[in-house]
Protein backbone atom coordinates (compact mmCIF):
# COMPACT_ATOMS: atom_id res chain seq x y z
CA UNK A 1 0.00 0.00 0.00
CA UNK A 2 1.38 3.53 -0.89
CA UNK A 3 2.32 5.49 2.14
CA UNK A 4 2.31 9.05 3.27
CA UNK A 5 6.03 9.57 5.03
CA UNK A 6 7.75 12.22 7.00
CA UNK A 7 11.33 11.95 5.52
CA UNK A 8 13.92 14.42 7.26
CA UNK A 9 15.14 16.30 3.81
CA UNK A 10 18.60 17.48 5.90
CA UNK A 11 19.35 13.53 6.09
CA UNK A 12 17.07 11.54 3.98
CA UNK A 13 16.40 9.28 6.51
CA UNK A 14 12.31 8.15 6.11
CA UNK A 15 11.40 9.12 10.06
CA UNK A 16 7.90 7.38 9.90
CA UNK A 17 5.70 6.55 7.59
CA UNK A 18 1.37 6.39 7.51
CA UNK A 19 -0.88 4.13 5.18
CA UNK A 20 -3.85 5.55 2.84
CA UNK A 21 -6.67 4.45 4.09
CA UNK A 22 -9.68 2.44 2.22
CA UNK A 23 -12.33 2.71 0.09
CA UNK A 24 -14.17 2.45 2.44
CA UNK A 25 -12.98 4.81 4.94
CA UNK A 26 -13.08 7.58 2.36
CA UNK A 27 -16.97 7.10 1.86
CA UNK A 28 -17.67 7.28 5.44
CA UNK A 29 -15.69 10.71 5.57
CA UNK A 30 -17.57 11.80 2.39
CA UNK A 31 -20.86 11.32 4.05
CA UNK A 32 -19.78 12.93 7.33
CA UNK A 33 -18.88 16.29 5.43
CA UNK A 34 -22.43 15.97 3.79
CA UNK A 35 -24.27 15.19 7.33
CA UNK A 36 -22.23 18.22 8.67
CA UNK A 37 -23.45 20.47 5.43
CA UNK A 38 -27.07 19.58 5.96
CA UNK A 39 -27.18 19.96 9.79
CA UNK A 40 -24.25 21.93 11.09
CA UNK A 41 -23.86 23.91 7.87
CA UNK A 42 -27.47 24.80 8.22
CA UNK A 43 -28.17 25.19 11.67
CA UNK A 44 -25.22 27.35 13.02
CA UNK A 45 -24.81 31.34 12.61
CA UNK A 46 -22.44 33.26 11.45
CA UNK A 47 -21.65 34.28 14.65
CA UNK A 48 -20.87 30.87 15.79
CA UNK A 49 -18.87 29.68 12.91
CA UNK A 50 -16.68 32.61 13.27
CA UNK A 51 -16.03 32.07 17.00
CA UNK A 52 -15.13 28.58 16.10
CA UNK A 53 -12.42 30.09 13.66
CA UNK A 54 -11.09 32.38 16.45
CA UNK A 55 -10.43 29.31 18.57
CA UNK A 56 -8.78 27.69 15.59
CA UNK A 57 -6.37 31.12 15.00
CA UNK A 58 -5.42 31.04 19.25
CA UNK A 59 -4.73 27.08 19.30
CA UNK A 60 -2.45 27.91 16.33
CA UNK A 61 -0.64 30.38 17.89
CA UNK A 62 -0.39 28.20 21.64
CA UNK A 63 0.86 25.72 19.41
CA UNK A 64 2.96 27.35 17.19
CA UNK A 65 6.78 26.25 18.32
CA UNK A 66 5.19 22.54 18.19
CA UNK A 67 3.43 23.33 14.43
CA UNK A 68 6.47 24.90 13.14
CA UNK A 69 9.15 22.00 14.00
CA UNK A 70 6.80 19.69 12.26
CA UNK A 71 7.07 21.25 9.24
CA UNK A 72 10.96 21.38 9.50
CA UNK A 73 11.59 17.90 9.81
CA UNK A 74 8.87 17.47 6.73
CA UNK A 75 9.76 19.72 4.14
CA UNK A 76 12.94 21.47 6.09
CA UNK A 77 12.07 24.86 6.21
CA UNK A 78 13.97 26.74 8.21
CA UNK A 79 12.84 27.58 11.95
CA UNK A 80 11.98 31.14 11.64
CA UNK A 81 9.89 30.65 7.97
CA UNK A 82 8.10 27.90 10.17
CA UNK A 83 7.19 29.88 12.93
CA UNK A 84 6.19 33.05 10.86
CA UNK A 85 3.89 30.53 8.68
CA UNK A 86 2.04 29.12 11.62
CA UNK A 87 1.48 33.23 12.72
CA UNK A 88 -0.04 33.63 9.04
CA UNK A 89 -2.38 31.11 9.11
CA UNK A 90 -3.29 32.38 12.02
CA UNK A 91 -3.88 35.67 11.01
CA UNK A 92 -5.88 34.36 8.24
CA UNK A 93 -7.99 32.67 10.23
CA UNK A 94 -8.66 35.27 12.53
CA UNK A 95 -8.99 37.72 9.19
CA UNK A 96 -12.25 35.61 8.39
CA UNK A 97 -13.42 35.54 11.80
CA UNK A 98 -13.16 39.77 12.21
CA UNK A 99 -15.21 39.68 9.00
CA UNK A 100 -17.53 36.98 9.54
CA UNK A 101 -20.74 39.77 8.67
CA UNK A 102 -19.84 41.74 6.13
CA UNK A 103 -18.21 38.78 3.97
CA UNK A 104 -22.02 37.02 4.37
CA UNK A 105 -24.12 40.02 4.28
CA UNK A 106 -26.84 40.63 1.86
CA UNK A 107 -25.62 42.84 -0.45
CA UNK A 108 -29.08 44.93 -1.65
CA UNK A 109 -29.26 45.50 -5.48
CA UNK A 110 -30.86 48.35 -7.20
CA UNK A 111 -33.75 47.07 -9.45
CA UNK A 112 -35.64 48.85 -11.79
CA UNK A 113 -39.37 48.89 -10.78
CA UNK A 114 -40.85 48.29 -7.51
CA UNK A 115 -39.68 45.82 -4.65
CA UNK A 116 -36.80 44.51 -3.18
CA UNK A 117 -33.82 41.64 -4.17
CA UNK A 118 -30.63 40.75 -2.87
CA UNK A 119 -28.05 38.68 -3.12
CA UNK A 120 -27.87 36.11 -0.21
CA UNK A 121 -24.49 34.44 0.12
CA UNK A 122 -24.52 30.57 1.32
CA UNK A 123 -23.12 27.48 1.43
CA UNK A 124 -22.67 25.29 -1.63
CA UNK A 125 -21.48 22.21 0.04
CA UNK A 126 -18.42 19.42 0.99
CA UNK A 127 -15.45 20.66 -0.84
CA UNK A 128 -12.55 18.76 -1.79
CA UNK A 129 -8.89 20.65 -0.91
CA UNK A 130 -5.50 19.62 -2.16
CA UNK A 131 -2.64 21.09 -1.10
CA UNK A 132 0.90 21.48 -1.59
CA UNK A 133 3.96 20.33 0.70
CA UNK A 134 6.22 24.07 0.87
CA UNK A 135 3.88 26.00 3.30
CA UNK A 136 1.56 23.55 4.74
CA UNK A 137 0.00 25.70 7.62
CA UNK A 138 -0.72 28.86 4.93
CA UNK A 139 -2.15 27.07 1.87
CA UNK A 140 -4.82 25.22 4.01
CA UNK A 141 -5.48 28.58 5.90
CA UNK A 142 -6.61 30.58 3.13
CA UNK A 143 -8.64 27.54 1.86
CA UNK A 144 -10.60 25.91 4.85
CA UNK A 145 -11.31 29.28 6.60
CA UNK A 146 -13.64 31.14 4.06
CA UNK A 147 -15.54 27.92 3.22
CA UNK A 148 -15.89 27.12 6.65
CA UNK A 149 -17.10 30.26 7.86
CA UNK A 150 -19.40 30.12 4.82
CA UNK A 151 -20.49 26.23 6.16
CA UNK A 152 -18.78 24.57 3.50
CA UNK A 153 -17.42 21.36 5.37
CA UNK A 154 -13.65 20.65 4.29
CA UNK A 155 -11.93 17.13 3.02
CA UNK A 156 -8.31 17.91 3.25
CA UNK A 157 -5.69 15.65 1.12
CA UNK A 158 -2.64 17.17 1.99
CA UNK A 159 1.05 16.56 0.58
CA UNK A 160 2.68 13.16 0.99
CA UNK A 161 5.12 14.06 3.01
CA UNK A 162 3.44 16.36 5.14
CA UNK A 163 1.22 13.69 7.01
CA UNK A 164 2.05 14.76 10.44
CA UNK A 165 1.48 18.55 9.84
CA UNK A 166 -2.06 17.79 8.18
CA UNK A 167 -3.14 15.64 11.48
CA UNK A 168 -2.42 18.28 14.10
CA UNK A 169 -4.10 20.49 11.68
CA UNK A 170 -6.99 18.70 11.74
CA UNK A 171 -6.51 18.20 15.58
CA UNK A 172 -7.21 22.08 15.88
CA UNK A 173 -10.30 22.43 13.71
CA UNK A 174 -11.78 19.24 16.31
CA UNK A 175 -10.25 20.93 19.69
CA UNK A 176 -11.50 23.92 18.59
CA UNK A 177 -15.31 22.77 18.21
CA UNK A 178 -16.14 22.13 14.71
CA UNK A 179 -18.68 19.06 14.73
CA UNK A 180 -17.37 15.73 12.93
CA UNK A 181 -17.71 16.31 9.28
CA UNK A 182 -16.61 19.56 9.18
CA UNK A 183 -12.66 19.02 9.25
CA UNK A 184 -11.49 15.89 7.97
CA UNK A 185 -7.96 15.09 7.04
CA UNK A 186 -7.55 12.20 4.27
CA UNK A 187 -4.25 10.00 3.91
CA UNK A 188 -5.21 9.21 0.39
CA UNK A 189 -4.25 8.08 -3.48
CA UNK A 190 -4.99 10.50 -6.21
CA UNK A 191 -7.57 7.89 -7.82
CA UNK A 192 -9.64 8.40 -4.44
CA UNK A 193 -9.58 11.91 -4.23
CA UNK A 194 -10.65 11.59 -8.16
CA UNK A 195 -13.62 9.43 -6.58
CA UNK A 196 -14.32 12.54 -4.02
CA UNK A 197 -14.59 14.69 -6.93
CA UNK A 198 -16.77 12.54 -8.82
CA UNK A 199 -19.01 11.86 -6.00
CA UNK A 200 -22.42 13.94 -6.39
CA UNK A 201 -22.67 15.40 -2.70
CA UNK A 202 -19.20 17.33 -3.52
CA UNK A 203 -19.49 20.39 -5.09
CA UNK A 204 -15.98 21.65 -5.84
CA UNK A 205 -12.41 20.78 -5.49
CA UNK A 206 -9.37 23.62 -4.66
CA UNK A 207 -6.15 22.33 -6.02
CA UNK A 208 -2.61 24.49 -5.30
CA UNK A 209 0.08 22.61 -7.00
CA UNK A 210 1.94 21.83 -10.33
CA UNK A 211 0.78 22.58 -13.67
CA UNK A 212 0.04 18.42 -14.17
CA UNK A 213 -1.83 18.06 -11.24
CA UNK A 214 -4.07 21.13 -11.57
CA UNK A 215 -4.78 19.93 -15.44
CA UNK A 216 -5.62 16.37 -14.35
CA UNK A 217 -7.68 17.50 -11.29
CA UNK A 218 -9.42 20.11 -13.45
CA UNK A 219 -10.14 17.34 -16.19
CA UNK A 220 -12.16 15.49 -13.52
CA UNK A 221 -13.96 18.28 -12.00
CA UNK A 222 -14.71 19.67 -15.44
CA UNK A 223 -16.18 15.92 -16.43
CA UNK A 224 -18.28 15.98 -13.37
CA UNK A 225 -19.52 19.55 -13.23
CA UNK A 226 -17.44 20.53 -10.30
CA UNK A 227 -16.35 24.20 -9.59
CA UNK A 228 -12.44 24.42 -9.02
CA UNK A 229 -9.58 27.15 -8.13
CA UNK A 230 -6.63 26.39 -9.01
CA UNK A 231 -3.16 28.15 -7.98
CA UNK A 232 -0.26 26.80 -9.92
CA UNK A 233 3.03 27.62 -10.85
CA UNK A 234 4.71 30.41 -11.09
CA UNK A 235 8.10 32.63 -12.62
CA UNK A 236 7.33 36.08 -11.25
CA UNK A 237 9.25 39.36 -12.59
CA UNK A 238 11.29 41.45 -10.64
CA UNK A 239 11.32 44.22 -13.03
CA UNK A 240 13.78 47.28 -11.60
CA UNK A 241 13.35 50.54 -14.35
CA UNK A 242 14.69 53.11 -11.37
CA UNK A 243 15.88 53.92 -7.96
CA UNK A 244 17.00 55.89 -5.35
CA UNK A 245 18.67 53.45 -3.74
CA UNK A 246 20.03 50.40 -5.56
CA UNK A 247 20.93 48.48 -2.30
CA UNK A 248 17.49 48.02 -0.79
CA UNK A 249 16.39 47.46 -4.55
CA UNK A 250 19.03 44.15 -4.33
CA UNK A 251 18.34 43.42 -0.76
CA UNK A 252 14.25 43.08 -1.82
CA UNK A 253 15.56 41.02 -4.68
CA UNK A 254 17.32 38.43 -2.90
CA UNK A 255 14.63 38.20 0.43
CA UNK A 256 12.04 37.89 -2.71
CA UNK A 257 14.14 35.19 -4.29
CA UNK A 258 15.33 32.91 -1.33
CA UNK A 259 12.10 33.28 0.82
CA UNK A 260 11.03 29.56 1.77
CA UNK A 261 14.50 28.59 0.27
CA UNK A 262 13.48 29.54 -3.30
CA UNK A 263 10.13 27.39 -3.11
CA UNK A 264 7.74 29.74 -3.43
CA UNK A 265 5.21 30.16 -6.23
CA UNK A 266 4.91 33.62 -6.30
CA UNK A 267 8.59 34.26 -5.56
CA UNK A 268 10.79 36.76 -7.63
CA UNK A 269 12.54 34.33 -9.76
CA UNK A 270 13.29 36.56 -13.38
CA UNK A 271 15.37 39.56 -12.94
CA UNK A 272 14.57 42.24 -15.32
CA UNK A 273 17.03 44.92 -15.04
CA UNK A 274 17.00 48.44 -16.75
CA UNK A 275 20.12 48.42 -19.24
CA UNK A 276 22.06 51.32 -16.96
CA UNK A 277 21.06 49.30 -13.96
CA UNK A 278 22.00 45.98 -15.31
CA UNK A 279 25.58 45.74 -14.36
CA UNK A 280 25.95 47.22 -10.80
CA UNK A 281 22.59 45.09 -10.12
CA UNK A 282 24.37 41.97 -10.98
CA UNK A 283 27.76 42.54 -9.15
CA UNK A 284 25.57 43.58 -5.97
CA UNK A 285 23.03 41.08 -6.41
CA UNK A 286 25.69 38.44 -6.67
CA UNK A 287 26.89 39.37 -3.71
CA UNK A 288 23.54 38.96 -2.24
CA UNK A 289 23.05 35.76 -2.99
CA UNK A 290 26.07 34.39 -2.02
CA UNK A 291 25.97 35.53 1.49
CA UNK A 292 23.58 32.80 2.43
CA UNK A 293 24.79 29.34 2.25
CA UNK A 294 22.32 26.41 2.87
CA UNK A 295 22.23 25.34 5.98
CA UNK A 296 20.69 23.14 8.62
CA UNK A 297 17.25 24.44 8.84
CA UNK A 298 17.23 24.50 13.07
CA UNK A 299 20.46 26.46 12.45
CA UNK A 300 20.37 30.44 13.99
CA UNK A 301 19.71 32.96 12.11
CA UNK A 302 19.32 30.63 8.74
CA UNK A 303 17.77 32.23 5.56
CA UNK A 304 18.12 29.13 3.34
CA UNK A 305 17.90 25.32 4.15
CA UNK A 306 17.59 22.40 2.63
CA UNK A 307 15.14 21.64 -0.37
CA UNK A 308 12.02 19.87 0.34
CA UNK A 309 14.05 16.59 -0.77
CA UNK A 310 16.68 15.30 -2.47
CA UNK A 311 14.75 14.25 -5.85
CA UNK A 312 13.61 18.06 -5.72
CA UNK A 313 17.28 19.41 -5.34
CA UNK A 314 18.21 16.84 -8.44
CA UNK A 315 15.47 17.90 -10.67
CA UNK A 316 16.58 21.74 -10.16
CA UNK A 317 20.08 20.76 -11.01
CA UNK A 318 19.16 19.32 -13.92
CA UNK A 319 17.63 22.59 -14.86
CA UNK A 320 20.53 24.33 -14.39
CA UNK A 321 22.65 21.72 -16.35
CA UNK A 322 20.74 22.55 -19.31
CA UNK A 323 20.01 26.23 -19.19
CA UNK A 324 23.95 25.88 -19.20
CA UNK A 325 24.44 23.11 -22.09
CA UNK A 326 22.40 25.48 -23.74
CA UNK A 327 24.57 28.87 -23.35
CA UNK A 328 23.60 30.52 -20.23
CA UNK A 329 26.47 31.90 -18.12
CA UNK A 330 26.54 31.00 -14.07
CA UNK A 331 27.09 33.98 -12.06
CA UNK A 332 27.10 32.26 -8.87
CA UNK A 333 26.57 28.55 -7.54
CA UNK A 334 24.70 25.92 -9.15
CA UNK A 335 25.94 23.07 -7.14
CA UNK A 336 24.23 21.01 -4.56
CA UNK A 337 24.66 18.58 -1.82
CA UNK A 338 21.79 16.10 -1.20
CA UNK A 339 19.00 18.41 -0.54
CA UNK A 340 20.95 21.24 -0.49
CA UNK A 341 21.40 23.70 -3.45
CA UNK A 342 23.46 26.60 -3.42
CA UNK A 343 22.47 30.13 -4.02
CA UNK A 344 22.21 30.33 -7.86
CA UNK A 345 22.55 33.42 -10.59
CA UNK A 346 22.18 33.05 -14.08
CA UNK A 347 22.50 35.30 -17.03
CA UNK A 348 21.93 35.24 -20.86
CA UNK A 349 19.11 33.21 -20.61
CA UNK A 350 17.50 33.84 -23.90
CA UNK A 351 13.90 33.06 -25.66
CA UNK A 352 14.83 29.99 -27.36
CA UNK A 353 16.35 28.09 -24.16
CA UNK A 354 13.86 25.64 -22.07
CA UNK A 355 15.11 27.73 -19.05
CA UNK A 356 13.56 31.43 -20.45
CA UNK A 357 9.76 29.29 -19.78
CA UNK A 358 10.34 27.25 -17.05
CA UNK A 359 9.84 27.40 -13.44
CA UNK A 360 12.53 27.79 -10.60
CA UNK A 361 11.71 25.79 -8.22
CA UNK A 362 14.90 26.67 -5.53
CA UNK A 363 16.91 29.39 -4.94
CA UNK A 364 18.30 30.14 -8.51
CA UNK A 365 17.60 33.38 -10.21
CA UNK A 366 17.58 34.52 -13.55
CA UNK A 367 18.93 38.11 -14.47
CA UNK A 368 17.90 39.98 -17.81
CA UNK A 369 18.71 43.57 -18.87
CA UNK A 370 15.94 44.93 -20.63
CA UNK A 371 17.06 48.06 -23.26
CA UNK A 372 13.73 50.22 -22.34
CA UNK A 373 10.50 50.12 -20.77
CA UNK A 374 8.65 47.88 -23.46
CA UNK A 375 11.09 45.74 -23.60
CA UNK A 376 11.53 45.25 -19.73
CA UNK A 377 7.30 44.51 -19.96
CA UNK A 378 8.07 42.41 -23.22
CA UNK A 379 10.24 40.02 -20.80
CA UNK A 380 8.40 40.16 -18.21
CA UNK A 381 4.71 38.93 -20.25
CA UNK A 382 7.22 36.21 -22.16
CA UNK A 383 6.30 33.48 -20.93
CA UNK A 384 3.49 31.38 -19.88
CA UNK A 385 2.99 32.15 -15.97
CA UNK A 386 0.77 35.06 -14.81
CA UNK A 387 1.06 34.52 -11.08
CA UNK A 388 2.72 37.72 -9.45
CA UNK A 389 5.08 40.63 -10.38
CA UNK A 390 6.84 43.02 -8.94
CA UNK A 391 8.19 46.43 -10.36
CA UNK A 392 10.74 49.10 -8.80
CA UNK A 393 10.24 52.38 -10.01
CA UNK A 394 10.87 56.02 -9.00
CA UNK A 395 8.47 57.27 -11.38
CA UNK A 396 4.88 57.28 -10.12
CA UNK A 397 3.00 57.53 -13.97
CA UNK A 398 5.32 54.61 -15.00
CA UNK A 399 4.28 52.54 -11.84
CA UNK A 400 0.51 52.57 -13.41
CA UNK A 401 1.42 52.11 -16.74
CA UNK A 402 3.81 49.53 -16.38
CA UNK A 403 1.39 47.39 -13.75
CA UNK A 404 -1.50 47.35 -16.06
CA UNK A 405 0.57 46.26 -18.87
CA UNK A 406 2.19 43.18 -16.63
CA UNK A 407 0.28 39.77 -17.65
CA UNK A 408 -0.24 38.75 -13.88
CA UNK A 409 -2.83 37.97 -10.81
CA UNK A 410 -0.62 40.65 -9.05
CA UNK A 411 1.75 42.95 -9.23
CA UNK A 412 3.31 44.69 -6.26
CA UNK A 413 5.23 48.01 -6.67
CA UNK A 414 8.06 48.77 -4.72
CA UNK A 415 8.22 46.21 -2.15
CA UNK A 416 8.01 42.56 -1.74
CA UNK A 417 7.16 39.84 0.56
CA UNK A 418 4.12 41.90 1.68
CA UNK A 419 0.86 39.03 1.19
CA UNK A 420 -1.50 39.97 3.66
CA UNK A 421 -4.65 37.92 4.33
CA UNK A 422 -7.17 40.84 3.48
CA UNK A 423 -5.25 40.95 -0.18
CA UNK A 424 -6.85 38.21 -2.66
CA UNK A 425 -4.08 35.88 -4.26
CA UNK A 426 -4.13 33.99 -7.60
CA UNK A 427 -3.16 34.16 -11.34
CA UNK A 428 -3.70 34.32 -14.40
CA UNK A 429 -2.76 32.22 -17.57
CA UNK A 430 -0.80 28.88 -16.60
CA UNK A 431 -0.85 30.11 -13.07
CA UNK A 432 -4.21 29.10 -12.24
CA UNK A 433 -8.30 30.19 -12.09
CA UNK A 434 -9.93 32.15 -9.30
CA UNK A 435 -8.63 33.81 -6.02
CA UNK A 436 -7.75 32.93 -2.53
CA UNK A 437 -7.31 35.16 0.21
CA UNK A 438 -9.66 38.52 0.92
CA UNK A 439 -13.11 39.03 -0.05
CA UNK A 440 -12.74 37.33 -3.23
CA UNK A 441 -11.69 34.14 -1.56
CA UNK A 442 -14.33 33.85 0.46
CA UNK A 443 -16.61 34.13 -2.59
CA UNK A 444 -15.37 31.07 -4.64
CA UNK A 445 -17.61 28.17 -3.66
CA UNK A 446 -20.71 30.10 -2.33
CA UNK A 447 -24.30 30.03 -4.29
CA UNK A 448 -25.01 34.00 -4.53
CA UNK A 449 -28.78 33.33 -5.18
CA UNK A 450 -30.98 36.66 -5.79
CA UNK A 451 -33.79 37.07 -3.87
CA UNK A 452 -36.41 39.01 -5.30
CA UNK A 453 -39.46 40.34 -3.74
CA UNK A 454 -42.49 42.26 -4.65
Amino acid sequence: MAVYSVTDPSTGTELRTYDEITDAQVGEAVAAADAAFRGWSRTSTVGERAALLREVARLHRERREELARLIVSEMGKVLEGALGEVDFAADIIEYYADNAEEILRDQQLAIQGDGTAVIRRSALGPLLGIMPWNFPYYQVARFAAPNLLIGNPILLKHARQCPESAAAIEQIFHDAGFPAGAYTNLYISNDQAADIIADPRVQGVSLTGSERAGSSVAEVAGRHLKKVVLELGGSDPFILLSTTDLDAAVQSAVDARLDNSGQSCNGAKRFIIADDLYEEFLAKFVAGMGAHAAVEPLADDAVLGPLSSEGAAEALEKQVATAIADGATVALGGGRRGAFFEPTVLTGVTEDMAAWGEEFFGPVAAVYRAADEADAVRIANGTGFGLGSYLFTTDPAQAERVADLIEAGMVYVNLVLADSPELPFGGVKRSGIGRELGFLGADEFVNKKLIRKA
